[in-house]
């Protein structure tokens, strides 16, 4: 349990000398969705994963559940591991948190791996944030039922739906384009088809879109992978995609290391 504020996360870490990694879970989801891409990647590197605020079933309940509260979260944990420098793999909101990490850290991000996440879209506007509120508080009889399994936030319905639309308003273009402007470090998306939990119709092919423009203005930022499956399979069945992201990632470190090395 690693102490933050006023809270505590749950932390795993498998340690070794290995490439630090460390996972940045989606918006109301825990560290066990990243156990495939952990095999995939294997002791080769060091896997840092937690559980946010009140997600899963160890992290504790907060006064604050703030998108800036999660990015200093990050630093509480890899702090907490004796972790300068890692790679940051971030699936959804764990995208965002990871990209605005990134672009804040220049010297301590070893690179980034955006899972379908951290696309700068306009995608939320008054009838979708009432469409958000009406959402959470329809799941608001069943949600309790499921918090004792850690599959379900032990935050309010008001809570979550209030988190998911300051999501929305982070991922507006003029907001987090100019923090994937700003990063330096190599990044590669994986990006999914098809929808996801909320979303009709075409709405997040849409706002995958946004990304073309995003790679055209920065050299650092690629797209690496285009799976298959959607947005909430994509770490379950497209492991090895994402895996393989984290790879390439972490030997254009290795080289950008070698190149700048004084000569002996």
């Amino acid at each position: 349990m690693v102490s933050v504020d006023d809270t505590a996360l749950a932390v795993t870490d498998t340690g070794g000398p290995g490439i630090p990694v460390a996972y940045l879970n989606g918006q109301f989801a825990t560290q066990g969705y990243w156990r495939r891409i952990i095999a995939e990647l294997g002791p080769d590197y060091r896997h840092i994963t937690y559980d946010e605020r009140a997600r899963g079933r160890k992290s504790k309940r907060s006064v604050d559940y703030s998108f800036e509260a999660a990015v200093r979260d990050v630093d509480a944990v890899l702090a907490a591991r004796g972790v300068d420098r890692a790679v940051l793999v971030g699936w959804s909101y764990g995208a965002v948190v990871a990209a605005h990490w990134a672009s804040r850290n220049p010297d301590r991000a070893l690179g980034a791996v955006l899972v379908d996440g951290a696309f700068p879209y306009d995608w939320l506007d008054e009838a979708m944030e009432q469409r958000i509120r009406k959402l959470f508080r329809r799941m608001g009889w069943f949600l309790p039922l499921l918090r004792p399994t850690g599959l379900a936030p032990r935050m309010t319905a008001t809570q979550q739906a209030d988190s998911n639309i300051e999501l929305g308003q982070l991922s507006r273009e003029r907001e987090l384009g100019p923090v994937l402007d700003n990063i330096t470090v190599p990044t590669r998306y994986v990006v999914a088809s098809g929808t996801s939990f909320g979303s009709r119709g075409d709405e997040q092919e849409q706002i995958r879109t946004s990304l073309d423009a995003v790679t055209a203005r920065n050299p650092n930022i690629k797209a690496s992978a285009k799976t298959a499956s959607n947005h909430g399979a994509i770490l379950k069945k497209d492991a090895p995609a994402i895996a393989e992201a984290v790879r390439e990632v972490a030997a254009l470190d290795r080289e950008e290391a070698l190149r700048t090395r004084p000569a002996d």
